[in-house]
């Protein structure tokens, strides 16, 4: 249990061994499920936890609470790493008040059943009191359910920011937070930026002293960089003037040309990530492809087609919204060659993506002319 107020205090329980979260991200530090309860003449727990931290979260509220029974359980996010908890907390304390909006409920009794007795339904802008303190409600649709709705503390000025500013990695890992921080909004919110957007124009008439999110820190200092950050990457506009290669290569001619042309770009002292698609996951990917300017697309023709691993990240990239971008492509293949086309076709599908430069690699690279022409049209 960790104490960061006087009157606040978490209450979460961190998941070092899920391994994949959300059934498709691999999280090698884990994740946490955070929790907080506010001490007033009247006691509010803020969300619960996932189903596999029933027991460990339920230890840590009790013994913060001390024999008191809470007043409010608080719900600002219904996905079940949030709220699979919910039953167990009613059943301990059957009397608490369950706070949340007409969509929180109406998600809640899918889940549940008709277990909410006690119901307090608010609207975007209602306060609720526990004494000195009290909580302001906004709704925050789609960030990254349509329930969503965070909660403003105004004497401690403490932001409850729902999934907004979490991050992959338990609190107590060592590593910087922008990295996973990053690839988890890209990945989990990032279709919805313009209602992330929506949510900082509302944030920005607060005077915030803390942010206290679902997953990852509690951020208490210099939030305008992490303000800053969702601003860049909800507004879709590139974090770095760079260049991301997505390689996707079947018997390693394609990633031999990528990494040489990855060294050409670097010797121009271009700034230069690079992923092979058939090894590393697609969520990393896309956040390196969020993060530059730039990104080049290389790929093999496969049955006529495209290489799935491509097929699959180019797929993942609309669902997430990939805009306001230069791109470039490489083909490779031995008959038939139509990776290109396909590529080109599915990023001229996306807003504001703008294909600066093609290549086309007949089996092997052979030379570095061709390679170096191309480096040069991109940067240009």
């Amino acid at each position: 249990m960790k104490k960061f107020s006087e009157n606040v205090r978490y209450i979460g329980a961190d998941d070092k061994d899920i391994g994949i979260f959300e059934g498709q991200y691999p999280v090698k530090n884990g994740v946490s499920y955070n929790s907080y309860v506010i001490f007033d003449e009247k006691i509010a727990v803020m969300d619960t936890a996932d189903a596999r931290r029933t027991d460990e979260w339920m230890a840590n509220l009790k013994a913060a609470l001390q024999g008191r029974k809470p007043d409010y359980l608080v719900v600002l996010h219904m996905e079940p790493d949030h709220s699979a908890s919910i039953a167990a907390f009613l059943k301990e304390y059957p009397q608490t008040k369950v706070v949340g909006n007409a969509k929180t409920f109406t998600i809640a009794e899918r889940f549940f059943g008709d277990i909410f007795k006690n119901k307090t339904v608010v609207k975007d802008g209602d306060a609720l009191s526990f004494g000195e303190h009290s909580l302001t409600f906004v709704f925050a649709p789609m960030v990254h359910w349509p329930e969503v709705m965070v909660a403003y503390e105004a004497k401690e000025k403490i932001l409850f920011s729902a999934d907004a500013f979490g991050k992959f990695g338990t609190p107590d890992t060592d590593e910087p937070w922008e990295d996973e921080a990053r690839r988890y909004y890209l990945n989990i919110v990032g279709k919805y930026g313009n209602m992330v957007q929506q949510l900082l124009k509302k944030a920005a008439a607060l005077e915030i002293k803390t942010i206290c999110p679902l997953h990852g820190p509690v951020l208490t200092e210099n939030l305008s960089y992490y303000l800053e950050k969702y601003d860049t990457w909800s507004a879709y506009r590139p974090e770095e003037k760079a260049t991301f290669i997505a390689c996707a290569s079947i018997h390693g001619h394609t990633k031999e040309a990528m990494l040489r042309l990855k060294a050409i770009l670097e010797e121009k002292g271009e700034k230069v990530y690079f992923c092979d698609l058939t090894r590393e996951d697609l969520s990393f990917a896309v956040a390196d492809a969020f993060r530059c300017d730039k990104t080049v697309f290389a790929a093999c023709t496969y049955d006529g087609g495209l290489f799935p691993p491509m097929e699959h990240f180019l797929s993942r990239l609309k669902a997430k919204n990939f805009q306001n971008r230069t791109a470039a492509v490489v083909e490779n293949g031995s008959w038939a060659l139509s990776a290109g086309k396909l590529m080109r076709a599915a990023l001229e599908g996306m807003k504001n993506v703008n294909v600066k430069c093609e290549l086309s690699i007949p089996s092997a690279l052979h030379g570095e002319e061709e390679l170096k022409n191309f480096a040069k049209e991109l940067l240009n």
